[in-house]
């Protein structure tokens, strides 16, 4: 779903040489020291700001932005990044293209990937964060303890979407509570695809893989691949990749999991033509632009699942944080940093009810209209797993590789291999492995 590029590994590489001469270029101690937060409803008249937002987010800030120009005076341009968005902002950046504000998962590798201690303001005492439910506060935004990234939805879990009436009509009365039991419940269900998979759009097949891990990553997983200690060419992984590839083979995924798409996916959930889905909270989004909560409500629910139970895994992606950038124009640096505290601040209670979207924060009630199968992901948030995404310190293309092998061109050994190769030269391009 998110990779690094060339220009990404460029910027890591350009900012080591910088750092020769310029301590403070990547990140040293003077990143660490107090940043002043501007009152939400300081004056901003003739200030322009931008943010750059993918196009699965640039409507999410509508309400914000309207209620900050009318509080401030300030002018917000919300600019469109064409897909792929992530790959967009780090080739703009290395290049020294840069914005106020932006999208941008909050995890540690894709902060590494935009070479955060070079490029964006630390958000250091951010005075909404003593705002937040305690379990989201420090689960992610952070890379060597210094705050890049503002929290403003609650993060994506992986997990099961299902359809409730084709549960019933199949007789199944209780969500599965273990992997093997979601391997179970799929060979009874009949006349319809027990999972639905979108190969054709690839991103979202490492979420089977990554749930597999989940106990593993609770164990340390990433912490030995990131040191070296354990490869995804390793049991572990492998067998998870192993596993995915065996599931297809019997059947239990839909007939057109080569071609289907994202959308393909969404359709067939809601209209019963398949039982299950492996999905993140954007999957989701696209339901409710589907169909209104009552119906929501009705058939589809939400369980998270690991080989040892109903555990989430979390992975936060650029819809989900915002970051502010060092554009070098001291007012604008400011202003962004304000515009976050009026997003997180005055502003965050119409934010939410906007959105019909889960309040991160203790004092703002969620919207009456928020689906349940949304409550239950976001209850699913503080007991998960992180994901490779978010605990890995460089972040390979799984996906990819696993959309090759449900197209029949690689084995699991070869997308653990391949997997494994690229993994091992991001980590050397950001200096964590030699």
């Amino acid at each position: 779903m998110k990779r690094w590029t060339t220009a990404a590994i460029a910027v890591l590489l350009m900012a080591g040489l910088t750092a020769c001469t310029d301590p403070g270029a990547t990140g040293t101690a003077t990143e660490s020291t107090t940043v002043t937060w501007p009152d939400p409803a300081t004056k901003l008249d003739g200030v322009k700001l931008t943010i750059w937002a993918a196009q699965n987010s640039n409507t999410v800030p509508k309400k914000v932005i309207e209620g900050f120009q009318q509080a401030t005076g300030a002018t917000v341009e919300i600019v469109t990044i064409p897909d792929p968005y992530e790959q967009g902002i780090q080739t703009k950046v290395a290049t020294g293209d840069k914005p106020d504000l932006a999208f941008w998962q909050p995890t540690a590798s894709m902060l590494t990937a935009i070479n955060a201690k070079a490029n964006l303001q630390p958000l250091t005492g951010a005075p909404w964060l003593d705002k937040l439910d305690p379990k989201l506060k420090d689960i992610t935004g952070l890379l060597d303890n210094t705050r890049y990234a503002a929290l403003i939805t609650s993060p994506a879990v992986e997990g099961v979407y299902y359809n409730k009436e084709v549960f019933a009509a199949n007789n199944i009365t209780t969500p599965p509570k273990t992997f093997d039991e979601l391997v179970a419940t799929a060979r009874k269900i009949k006349g319809v695809a027990p999972f639905y998979e979108m190969g054709a759009d690839r991103w979202a097949t490492q979420w089977w893989v990554q749930v597999q891990l989940a106990d593993a990553a609770k164990a340390g997983l990433w912490d030995r691949i990131n040191t070296g200690q354990e490869k995804f060419t390793d049991k572990t992984v492998l067998d998870a990749i192993t596993k995915y590839q065996d599931l297809i083979k019997e059947g239990l995924f839909n007939s057109d999991i080569k071609t289907a798409k994202f959308e393909d996916q969404g359709t067939a959930l809601l209209t019963g033509k398949a039982a299950m889905v492996m999905q993140v909270n954007s999957f989701f989004g696209q339901l409710q632009a589907k169909a209104d909560t009552a119906t929501l409500n009705q058939r589809i629910g939400f369980f998270p699942i690991a080989p040892s139970g109903n555990v989430g895994t979390f992975i936060p992606d650029q819809s989900n944080a915002l970051v502010a950038f060092k554009t070098g124009d001291a007012g604008r640096e400011a202003a962004a940093r304000q515009l976050l505290a009026y997003w997180m601040g005055p502003g965050y209670a119409d934010f939410v009810t906007d959105r019909n979207t889960v309040s991160l924060e203790t004092s703002v009630p969620n919207p009456s209209g928020v689906p349940q199968a949304l409550l239950d992901v976001h209850a699913a948030v503080g007991s998960s797993a992180g994901s490779m995404q978010a605990l890995a310190v460089a972040n390979p293309d799984l996906y990819l590789n696993l959309a090759d092998m449900i197209a029949g061109t690689m084995t699991p050994e070869q997308v653990a291999k391949a997997t494994q190769d690229q993994f091992e030269q991001l980590a050397k391009a950001a200096g964590y492995l030699k």
